[in-house]
């Protein structure tokens, strides 16, 4: 009977997410920086489904479909892959301050994107676009496979994390030179792709970002059962018959991709990979990766909407950074996690 009411309130929780997602998508398509009459967005959107539509102009047409639309999916995926890595991260090292941006993935995208608008000075608008996502992906990718290749030499954990945050450190201390050296476009353009933006996908680029994250996605559900068995410890995990070095390099790899298409697309986004699982702990009080996986992607994704939301509700009509706002959720769960522990 007990187990029937945890698995029952499992469900509502899971139900209640998905309102909330849907509700906030839906809620990113009608309101935004600019203002557009509820009845024109409905009459886009029925153009759009095939129905009989008013008289709309070009202008709120775009605004609907090629930047509101595709900030709202961006914001959906970005937010899912972000948290989702946090999660895998923060079980394979049960550390719960675990998660991309510690991990030195973040730090390496942010390197790379340094190294083209700083020191190349390619802009970050219009056709530089391509240049810095390529650069923040390629970047992102190399600090895992080099994550990869140590791992094989570093056994431990514990060590692998640090090793890690090493990484972040010597990433920081070059873009700090390469930032003194820029000029001051370039250090402009470094710094709007550093605060984060879910509206930086084109609808040109959103198919390629949506199946890339999708796939990241489904490499991570294929590792719920290692991943519960981890939870009891890698020896433990063994004498089930699960190949614990091969779990975390397909581990890291996957959270890699994650992270290197959210950070490539969107910049580095802050917090998201952090918070949110604990967030997805705290409402489904389980630690079973059946359960905790898609809660963490759909609560992911409705925090990442809410940020998005607000970079717009808070500032009356002036589009906000998202690294502005992110903190403002993440930050007080960090502080509640780490309190509750003590």
């Amino acid at each position: 009977m007990v187990n029937d009411g945890h698995a029952t309130g499992s469900r509502m929780v899971v139900v209640a997410l998905a309102l909330a997602m849907l509700a906030l998508f839906v809620v990113n398509i009608f309101v935004g920086s600019t203002h557009v009459p509820p009845s024109q967005v409905l009459e886009v959107l029925g153009a759009c489904l095939g129905c009989h539509a008013g008289n709309v102009s070009e202008t709120t047409s775009f605004i609907i479909l090629h930047s509101r639309l595709p900030q709202a999916v961006v914001a959906v995926f970005c937010g899912a892959s972000l948290s989702v890595a946090g999660l895998m991260l923060q079980t394979a090292f049960r550390n719960p301050l675990a998660g991309p941006s510690v991990f030195g993935i973040t730090s390496g995208a942010s390197l790379a994107v340094a190294i083209v608008t700083l020191a190349v000075g390619t802009s970050t608008a219009i056709g530089g676009q391509i240049t810095v996502v390529a650069a923040a992906f390629v970047g992102a990718t190399a600090v895992t496979a080099l994550i990869l290749a140590l791992s094989a030499i570093v056994r431990s954990g514990v060590m692998l994390l640090i090793v890690g945050i090493m990484i972040g450190y010597l990433s920081s201390s070059a873009i700090t030179l390469l930032n003194y050296f820029a000029s001051a476009d370039g250090m402009r353009s470094y710094m709007l792709w550093g605060m984060g933006d879910f509206g930086a996908v084109s609808s040109e680029q959103l198919p390629v970002f949506v199946a890339l994250s999708a796939l990241a996605l489904l490499s991570a559900v294929l590792l719920v059962k290692p991943l519960n068995a981890l939870l009891l410890g890698e020896r433990y995990a063994e004498s089930l018959g699960v190949d614990v070095v091969g779990v975390r390099n397909w581990l890291l790899m996957s959270t890699g991709l994650l992270s290197a298409v959210a950070t490539a697309y969107c910049g580095p986004v802050s917090f998201l990979g952090l918070a949110v699982p604990h967030i997805a702990r705290l409402l489904m009080r389980t630690d079973n990766h059946k359960s905790l996986m898609p809660v963490t992607m759909v609560c992911g994704a409705a925090v990442a909407l809410l940020c998005n939301l607000l970079t717009t509700v808070l500032s009356d009509g002036v589009l906000l950074p998202l690294n502005a706002i992110t903190p403002l959720i993440g930050a007080p769960v960090i502080l509640y996690v780490i309190l509750r522990k003590r």
